[in-house]
């Protein structure tokens, strides 16, 4: 369904009881972040947040996509799974033989709808431009300020348009945005992003680049702009698709080259002069739970701020998961695993993208499995489709595992699994946040084949135990083998997983290699397939925020440490065990580089705040701030681990 506009929205929010208004003031700055943070993380995504008191004109409206239903909402169905059905069915018709004219004509109706959803510009204004600001200002909005260590106040979701100079393609994203002044921003343009490419055909000419930043509208807008749609396919053909009805745009009135929906709240107009210098942008508490460094990016000058009657500032917070941004993740997972079925890999039945893991880090693929060999060619596929070029670790599972489990998935993949042969590495682009490459934006990755082996796959030589009960392998007795060990998880051996999380103070160069071949050679460990090392400020035996740390932490290609030895229990086999350092790099230790983000969190004296006022918010029971929780993983105080 469409919605007229996002105060539509924000009343279906509050009608189906999704919706929280706070009266009692709450300052932009660190405080709205941090009742997001808490009510985010209450259970099941908490509710939707308008804060109508905060300093300035203007509400603010924050985690409102933030749980399955809200997000389902704002997508106009009952259930995520209910677009990948539509798109499947699509995609059959289009795709199927059309032998005679009565075929032919049954694809006309549909062909009609297809047309209606392309968006459309009108003539003169839209409610978007019902107020023309005198003198644009950037600082009378209510632009938050996320955490501690930003830089300063950012525009965190932000529908940012732009052109190709040469074809006039259009371009949606999102992009962050730092506040420096009245008229001024930063624009930050990753290099792989589609309007990065805009700006380098710009600064071929030397001419300034047009830009328009929407905010609020059809809350479908802002998941259209962070969809991974193929370069050149306009993302408002996708949210017409979605919404069932066409975008109505209207032109800038400063920068009429651009196109921006008519019934936006905010329209922040611009340009980018490519002939300029950078500004030195961030920190920024980033959707890896860890800051993003600083770096130089464009400069983004503001030339006209319009806005409807009566508008509401969208904002979103992103940082230690689970946050509102892990429901855009999932419903890009539900609905674009139709196009990667029906054009990429048809052998792949299903997918999954864990929060821990932050979207690219971690992404889990049931298959259908014909032949050998069948998953290496899944995880090439993958690799080279559209945004999947960002991931770190590829598990490939059957297509009778239900990977939704993750304790039924494991325990499948794991009976499957031979550390020596069923793992690969290699290298390739990444997310730019990730923090762990050796060089930015460049680095390892790992497919894990969980599949059922034929024949052809397996390794006579090598012998992996199955089912092994492991009475004797205790984390006080691998503590008392080596006293860098800190905590030790050996709960998942109790549910048949032969795996450990084992958390390690570094103290020398080499350290985690060495530990590794130790516990190795133990007879105890035999059957072990896979060792996974944390850092010793982690608790090992909390499995979802030890798995968060490890997937940042880890360059599979650079970080994994493969051991064979013979087997104790039959001299002619070897069982092969694998270990994965995901303990934070140092130049020191690991002859690392570049700088190592530390772990976002609020402040003490913004946790203080809160907890002073929470009464008058009227949330219910008080949350305590989940930053209390990670107080003790930082390194130091500041966004870059000294």
């Amino acid at each position: 369904m469409a919605y007229k506009n996002q105060e539509t929205f924000i009343q279906a929010l509050e009608k189906a009881g999704e919706l929280v208004r706070i009266r009692s003031f709450v300052d932009p700055r660190l405080e709205i972040a941090e009742i997001t943070d808490r009510i985010s993380k209450s259970g099941n995504g908490g509710k939707a947040l308008l804060f109508e008191n905060t300093g300035t004109d203007f509400p603010v409206l924050m985690n409102a996509y933030g749980s399955e239903r809200r997000m389902c909402m704002a997508l106009g169905v009952e259930h995520l799974d209910d677009v990948t059905r539509e798109i499947e069915q699509l995609f059959r018709m289009l795709s199927g033989p059309k032998e005679g004219l009565l075929d032919k004509l049954k694809l006309l109706p549909k062909l009609g709808q297809f047309a209606s959803w392309m968006p459309g510009i009108k003539s003169g204004r839209g409610e978007c431009q019902e107020v023309v600001m005198p003198n644009p200002d950037i600082g009378k909005l209510p632009v938050i300020t996320c955490w501690p260590k930003d830089g300063g106040p950012f525009v965190t979701l932000p529908i940012i348009h732009t052109k190709d100079p040469n074809s006039g393609t259009r371009n949606v994203g999102m992009y962050r945005m730092q506040v420096f002044g009245p008229t001024l921003t930063g624009m930050h343009w990753h290099k792989h992003k589609v309007s990065a490419r805009h700006f380098a055909e710009y600064k071929k000419t030397g001419r300034k680049m047009p830009v328009a930043v929407a905010l609020g509208g059809d809350p479908v807008y802002a998941y259209s702009a962070t969809a991974p749609l193929p370069e050149n396919v306009d993302e408002y053909m996708l949210a017409g698709f979605l919404r069932k009805k066409k975008v109505e745009l209207v032109k800038c009135l400063t920068q009429p080259e651009i196109e921006v929906p008519a019934d936006a709240d905010f329209v922040i107009e611009g340009y980018v002069d490519p002939t300029e210098d950078p500004i030195w942008e961030g920190p920024f508490g980033d959707h890896t739970g860890y800051y993003s460094l600083p770096d130089w990016y464009p400069r983004f000058h503001i030339t006209a701020i319009t806005h409807r009657k009566n508008p509401v500032y969208p904002a979103t917070i992103v940082g230690i998961p689970p946050q509102e941004d892990a429901w855009l993740g999932k419903a890009t997972e539900r609905i674009f695993l139709a196009p990667i079925k029906m054009t990429l890999v048809p052998e792949i039945v299903d997918m999954d993208m864990p929060v821990e893991g932050v979207f690219h880090n971690l992404v889990i693929a049931q298959i259908k499995k014909e032949y050998a060999g069948q998953g290496q060619k899944v995880m090439n596929a993958m690799w080279g489709a559209g945004q999947m070029m960002f991931n770190k670790i590829l598990v490939i599972a059957d297509e009778h595992t239900a990977i939704q489990d993750y304790e039924r998935l494991a325990r499948d993949v794991f009976r499957n699994l031979n550390p020596a042969t069923d793992i690969y590495f290699s290298q390739g682009p990444m997310d730019v946040l990730d923090h762990s490459c050796s060089k930015l934006g460049f680095g390892g990755k790992m497919c894990i084949d969980g599949t059922t082996k034929s024949e052809e796959e397996t390794d006579s030589e090598n012998y992996q135990l199955q089912a092994v009960a492991y009475e004797g392998l205790t984390e006080e007795g691998l503590r008392s083998h080596r006293p860098e060990i800190t905590r030790v998880n050996t709960v998942l051996l109790r549910q048949q997983m032969p795996c450990l999380i084992v958390a390690v103070k570094k103290e020398r160069p080499g350290q985690v290699r060495e530990l590794h071949e130790a516990l190795c050679a133990l007879p105890e460990m035999e059957g072990i397939k896979l060792i996974l090392y944390v850092e010793h400020t982690v608790d090992a035996t909390d499995l979802p925020v030890a798995l968060w740390r490890f997937c940042n932490n880890l360059d599979p290609r650079r970080d994994h440490i493969l051991t064979e030895r013979t087997s104790g229990i039959d001299a002619r086999k070897k069982f092969a065990c694998l270990g994965l350092d995901g303990t934070r790099k140092t130049k020191e230790l690991d002859n690392f580089q570049r700088d190592w983000p530390n772990i976002i969190v609020a402040d003490d004296a913004t946790i203080q705040s809160v907890d002073a006022k929470w009464k008058d918010l009227g949330l219910g029971a008080f949350l305590p701030s989940p930053s209390l929780k990670f107080k003790d993983q930082l390194y130091g105080e500041e966004a870059v681990v000294s």
